[in-house]
């Protein structure tokens, strides 16, 4: 399957932390998703993942949040980067980071 990488960026947002966001756009869908989208965007504090937005194959499209996994309903990459980083804030708010 061809891919074709869209975005693939790190951004240090503190001396602890980063983003990481990673999209690629396919040939065809991975299943069970219906768009021709794969992605993985990821918030790590101090080594550890704490909020995640991924698709794969017979998982389909889906975010890690608070130690919870949930299905996520995917409309556009531009979507999918704004709900990622409100829960990324929405993270930082809840546990007291500046």
């Amino acid at each position: 399957m061809k891919a074709d990488a869209l975005i693939r960026r790190r951004i240090v947002v503190a001396t602890d932390a980063f983003v990481e966001l990673v999209v690629w756009r396919l040939s065809a869908p991975l299943p069970p998703s219906t768009h021709r989208f794969k992605y993985r965007l990821a918030y790590v504090v101090r080594g550890a993942c704490v909020v995640l937005y991924d698709n794969e194959r017979g998982k389909g499209d889906h975010r890690h949040f608070a130690g919870r996994e949930a299905p996520y309903r995917f409309a556009s990459p531009e979507r999918l980067i704004a709900d990622f980083d409100a829960d990324r804030e929405r993270w930082d708010r809840e546990n007291r980071r500046p």
